[in-house]
């Protein structure tokens, strides 16, 4: 019987540094999203999230409470989710929906005061879409256009 996997989600320090900068996606992954090294450099109202197996980087998104936000929701409490991605060699393992499963607590411990997250997704990116519909996101019937065409605006409701 194989050992159960702990996962947690970490605000970024700077002791993910090297785990995130080994991070490898395939081609047709990463014109969908940013590997953590590209993104490192956040601004104010950034706040990147380290998907962590035990102590080791498997996962990362940022939230941002900035003006982006607006693009995707009028809800003045929302919170907008970006970047999100797993490396290539830990897909599959479920780490990215086990990652999402805690989001509403990670939320609610660092961001009592927001109460819904948004992120839009690219209609080509299929299996990005399952995935955030399976941890409970909907899609809202919102488009905005990215840099790869339409994207799907979908919601989950933090209560």
């Amino acid at each position: 019987m194989s050992q159960p996997i702990y996962i947690s989600l970490q605000l970024y320090e700077p002791k993910h540094m090297e785990g995130l900068l080994a991070f490898k996606l395939p081609k047709e992954q990463e014109k969908f999203t940013a590997l953590p090294s590209n993104v490192l450099d956040v601004q104010s109202g950034q706040f990147p999230f380290v998907i962590v197996e035990d102590e080791t980087p498997v996962g990362f998104f940022i939230l941002h409470s900035t003006s982006r936000v607006k693009k995707y929701s009028e809800n003045p409490h929302a919170m907008l989710l970006t970047a999100f991605s797993i490396d290539y060699r830990n897909q599959g393992k479920g780490y990215a929906k086990q990652g999402l499963s805690l989001l509403k607590k990670c939320i609610q411990d660092y961001f009592p005061n927001c109460k819904e997250i948004v992120l839009g997704v690219n209609h080509q990116n299929i299996p990005a879409q399952n995935l955030y519909l399976g941890v409970g996101f909907h899609d809202t019937g919102r488009r905005v256009i990215g840099s790869l065409g339409e994207q799907f605006v979908m919601s989950l409701c933090i209560l």
